[in-house]
């Protein structure tokens, strides 16, 4: 996939193209489902399948201090993209001067001059231009002006609702919803794959080895919607495409009266040969997380936690065992 950072990085010759556009956080079922109609249309038509995107996102621009935590940073959002199909992304810097264009000025510079559409494939509920005045009723008048299709898209349910209710839909913020309830298995059933926090691997107080369980700490910049505090099962992947089933912990270890919200994963099943070289420090970690174990609790004493971190580690085991379909867990470490 190619990716153009701003008008100037998009090529004269980049020909014909299909075009879909959105902040795409998370890059979830819902967006996937676009995606799919984006690269089909995009065939079908000879065509390049191009999505444009936004960088930072634009709540974080127009009301910062209430502005969604991202489920996913740019790196991961792009990646989740290009394994999609799409043949190039156009990131565009989100400023208020750029959303103070007009819908149609907006579709004219970015979308006509920049990209030549032969369709555009969208949601039925987009908005676009200044205050979002553009709807997809202004985007069919648009095309029928500029000479592009407009190819509406449905939402994306979530499940198949009961009788006498309307299916809930597949969006970012029900994702956010779900985290932050801790509820893991549902956002990777709205995502198509386990939700990821990726970030440097730091030193912290090093408690975790001291009690015989070592943690890998995550820098407080890891990108990455948080889930709530607590335990989980998961797994965890290093710069070298290593993977490793884990324990994770959130929280701000209320044992020992922690004051910063922290995410440590403890690796398991690490063979024995591994020990010496099997250093973290300073790498970037993918900490995908697949159940929530259970919430965080302040115990009465060392002991009392050690005996439940034995316990949070065998319940680990079975988790990812039994999501796997597979034999022991240790046997399901790979690269």
């Amino acid at each position: 996939m190619r990716i153009y950072y701003g008008l100037d990085d998009v090529p004269s010759d980049l020909g014909p193209t299909v075009l879909t556009i959105g902040n795409f956080d998370g890059v979830h079922r819902g967006h996937q489902h676009v995606m799919a109609q984006l690269t089909e249309t995009a065939r079908r038509r000879g065509a390049a399948a191009v999505a444009l995107t936004f960088d930072p996102h634009p709540a974080l621009v127009h009301r910062p201090e209430s502005a969604p935590e991202l489920l996913t940073g740019l790196g991961e959002k792009l990646a989740r993209l290009q394994s999609s199909g799409v043949d190039a992304t156009l990131v565009l810097n989100y400023t208020t001067e750029l959303a103070g264009h007009t819908a149609e000025d907006f579709v004219r510079r970015y979308f006509v001059e920049a990209l030549s559409p032969v369709a555009v494939v969208i949601g039925r509920d987009v908005r676009f231009g200044r205050n979002n005045q553009g709807d997809f009723s202004t985007m069919v008048e648009l095309g029928e002006v500029f000479g592009f299709d407009v190819i509406g898209v449905d939402d994306f349910p979530v499940d198949s609702p009961t009788e006498g209710e309307s299916a809930a839909r597949c969006s970012s913020t029900a994702i956010r919803e779900a985290l932050q309830e801790g509820d893991v298995a549902s956002a990777a059933g709205m995502l198509g794959r386990a939700h990821a926090v990726v970030g440097e691997v730091v030193h912290g107080e090093a408690r975790g080895r001291e009690l015989g369980f070592p943690t890998a700490n995550l820098s407080q910049e890891a990108e990455g919607m948080v889930p709530a505090d607590g335990v989980y099962a998961g797994w965890v992947t290093d710069a070298h495409h290593h993977r490793w089933p884990a324990a994770i912990s959130v929280g701000s270890n209320p044992t020992f009266d922690g004051l910063i919200r922290v995410v440590e994963a403890h690796v398991m099943d690490r063979p024995e040969e591994q020990v010496e070289e099997f250093d973290l420090y300073g790498q970037h970690l993918r900490v995908e997380f697949v159940d929530r174990l259970r919430g965080m609790v302040a115990y009465e004493g060392v002991d009392k936690l050690v005996e439940q971190m034995y316990k949070d580690v065998e319940a680990a085991h079975q988790v990812l065992t039994a999501s796997r379909g597979a034999g022991p867990v240790s046997a399901l470490r790979g690269k």
